[in-house]
C-alpha cells in the first residue's frame, strides 16, 4: 500500500494518518511555536542530545529541517501530532533515518501533558505498521537515552526486541529493534491499552 498524501484544505493539511485519539499531518511553517514549546522545556529535553533545553533561536533555526524531510526522503518524515478530541497539540512522531546511518527509526518526542496516556505507544504503533504495510520496510528501530526507562518500555510495547548497545547521533545509545516478521505478534489490537490501535488512514 503507497504512502496517501493528506489533502489540504488552506494552509494546513488535513491529517495524513489518524489513530484512535491522534492525528498526525506535516509540519507547517505556522508550527513553529509548538516546537519552541517542545524543545524549550527541560523535562522533555532531559534525555534528549546533551539535556539541555534549545532557546528560541535554535528551535526556529532547526524547524525548516522537519519541513523539508517529506521532500527529501519520500515516504519518510517528521509530522505533528494532535488530540483528535480536542485539537491539542501534544508533539510530534517520526519514521526517518537515524542521523548518518542507513537505519530507519521510529522517534517522538511529547509534551508532558501527554505522558503517562499511552500516546507515545499509539503513535509509535500506527508508525511501525504504516513503515512495514506502506513503505515496505524489513526493519525498524528504536533509540533511547540510557535512562530513558519509560520509552525503552514505549519500543517494547510495540514489538521491538532489546539489541543492547548502539552509538547513534554521536552517542552511546540503547538500541531496540523490529523484523517485519515479527511484528505480526504485536499488532495494534494486542499492543496494551484499547487506545493504542490504529483507526484508518487517510486519503
Amino acid at each position: 500500500m503507497k504512502r496517501r498524501q493528506g489533502r489540504t484544505r488552506g494552509p494546513t493539511p488535513e491529517p495524513w494518518l489518524q489513530t484512535l485519539r491522534l492525528d498526525l499531518r506535516e509540519f507547517v511553517p505556522g508550527d513553529v511555536e509548538d516546537i519552541v514549546r517542545l524543545d524549550g522545556d527541560p523535562r522533555v529535553m532531559k534525555y534528549i542530545g546533551t539535556g539541555r533545553t534549545h532557546t528560541r533561536e535554535e528551535s526556529i533555526a532547526s524547524f525548516p529541517r522537519a519541513l523539508r524531510y517529506p521532500s527529501l526522503y519520500a515516504n519518510l518524515g517528521v509530522w505533528r501530532a494532535s488530540r483528535r478530541d480536542s485539537g491539542a497539540f501534544v508533539g510530534w512522531f517520526s519514521l526517518k533515518y537515524a542521523g548518518a546511518a542507513c537505519d530507519i527509526e521510529i522517534g517522538y518526542r511529547l509534551l508532558p501533558d501527554a505522558w503517562g496516556q499511552g500516546f507515545a505507544t499509539e503513535g509509535a504503533a500506527a508508525l511501525r505498521d504504516y513503515g512495514f504495510d506502506d513503505v515496505g520496510l524489513e526493519r525498524i528501530i528504536g533509540i533511547t537515552h540510557p535512562g530513558n526507562r519509560a520509552s525503552q518500555r514505549v519500543l517494547a510495547k510495540i514489538g521491538m526486541a532489546d539489541e543492547g548497545w548502539g552509538h547513534y547521533y554521536g552517542h552511546r545509545v540503547r538500541l531496540f529493534a523490529i523484523e517485519s516478521g515479527v511484528r505480526d505478534d504485536f499488532r495494534p489490537g494486542r499492543v496494551e491499552g484499547a487506545g493504542d490501535r490504529v483507526a484508518k488512514r487517510r486519503s
